[in-house]
């Protein structure tokens, strides 16, 4: 009997390292909701250059991904995930020269540092958690692991809130009647306040680098565990541009990140927009991640008892663009309630696209990862995107740019995960 507990044991041990990864996926990830208007103000930025933000940070993600799957086919996944989280922590100590300094270009080189790192980390990770098991329970998995992500954006959102903005509405108002020298320097008091936490940051992620090595994790070879249901059809491929679902996939993971950086990173700005304090402003982030962990919750309960991947995927669209109509109809208290509920209509997502998107890819699992991570570039541009709108029409008739994605993500789940595909024996493609 101990013997027959020993491999799920372990399973579940690999779960939880991979876990962590997703953790510090999170912290990182969606500390830059809070980066954005924090930075507005110490630097000085309007709408379309604060949000410069997440396109630094997701930018990485395209031009490195596919180097990724280049390191990744010489290291393996394992060794992989702990080399991306030393570039992230190298990333991080940028933040001490351009905190000191307060020039944004040095913030944004750091951003784009830390993408790089978790491009290279992301495009090992994701295809691990996804292989550990059947292929169609794979969106419960992910499900999992996007609980460990958004638990630890509440947590980095709150901390560095507290931290970095905890005195933000009396600074606001000082700032209006200050001279330019005392002015200059409380916006670089303001500025400093990042340099601990950056500091701690990479140190924690040099560690828990260091852990991955010196850890058990078993490593995966995805020429054997993704080779689909009809190894030799797919492995009659020649090209990764002979998997057309794969290549939907990959916008429809473009506007999925596109969406989750707009719920979760939006929100602060377009609250402080409406006239709420930032006193409350603040944890608007933190409140669209306790939807998403709400959404994943019910993605690993269901799925696959009682939903199919596609079909989640359809209800997460059709949600997303109700509530969306919802948020720019609606007063500003209310329209905040109902961004911050994409959370959970966005949760389920990347979940459900990925398997969906990855499936039977065999000896390309590795570059169609990389092309999947190159899909986070949606990431960078839609939030720009919603800037420029924000700064020139008004930033909550701005979110109207979602709804186009939310179709798209409709149109994959109905059918585009679909095409090209050789076996369609799975619950999914019901």
């Amino acid at each position: 009997m101990d013997s027959a507990k020993k491999p799920s044991q372990a399973k579940w041990m690999t779960v939880g390292t991979i876990g962590l990864l997703f953790f510090i996926f999170g912290f990182v990830t969606w500390l830059n909701g809070i980066l954005i208007p924090y930075l507005k103000i110490s630097c000085e930025l309007n709408h379309f250059e604060s949000y410069l933000v997440a396109f630094s940070f997701y930018v990485a993600y395209v031009i490195m991904a596919v180097p990724s799957s280049w390191l990744l086919k010489r290291t393996g996944l394992k060794m992989g995930m702990m080399l991306g989280l030393f570039v992230m922590a190298g990333g991080a100590l940028f933040f001490i020269p351009a905190a000191l300094t307060r020039t944004y270009a040095l913030f944004l080189s750091g951003l784009f540092i830390m993408g790089t790192g978790l491009a290279i980390l992301q495009t090992a990770a994701n295809p691990y958690i996804t292989m550990l098991g059947p292929i169609e329970s794979a969106a419960q998995r992910i499900s999992i692991m996007g609980i460990c992500n958004k638990s630890a954006g509440v947590i980095a959102t709150y901390l560095f809130g507290v931290m970095a903005l905890k005195d933000g509405d009396a600074l606001l108002a000082s700032l209006r009647t200050m001279g330019e020298v005392q002015k200059a320097a409380a916006l670089n008091e303001l500025a400093a306040r990042v340099i601990i936490p950056y500091i701690g940051m990479a140190g924690i992620l040099v560690m828990v680098g260091i852990m991955l090595k010196v850890s058990g994790l078993p490593e995966i070879d995805p020429n054997v565990e993704n080779t689909g249901e009809d190894g030799k059809f797919y492995n009659s491929k020649t090209s990764i541009f002979q998997f057309p679902y794969l290549l939907l996939g990959v916008l429809a993971i473009f506007c999925d990140v596109g969406l989750e950086i707009i719920a979760g990173d939006t929100i602060i700005s377009y609250g402080l927009s409406r006239g709420i304090p930032i006193s409350l402003a603040k944890h608007f982030t933190s409140f669209t991640m306790i939807a998403c962990i709400m959404g994943y919750t019910i993605g690993v309960i269901a799925i696959p008892r009682y939903i199919s991947q596609s079909k989640a995927l359809r209800v997460c669209a059709v949600l997303g663009i109700i509530l969306t109509a919802s948020a720019v109809v609606s007063p500003k208290l209310m329209s905040v309630v109902f961004i911050a509920l994409l959370g959970m209509a966005n949760s389920l997502i990347w979940p459900s696209v990925w398997p969906l998107a990855i499936e039977g890819l065999g000896r390309f699992t590795r570059i169609g990862s990389s092309l999947l991570i190159m899909g986070n570039l949606g990431g960078a541009l839609l939030p720009l995107l919603y800037g420029r709108l924000a700064d020139v029409i008004n930033p909550q008739l701005a979110y109207l740019i979602v709804i186009p994605c939310y179709f798209y993500i409709l149109y994959y789940a109905m059918e585009g995960h679909k095409v090209g595909k050789r076996v369609k024996a799975l619950a999914e493609t019901a």
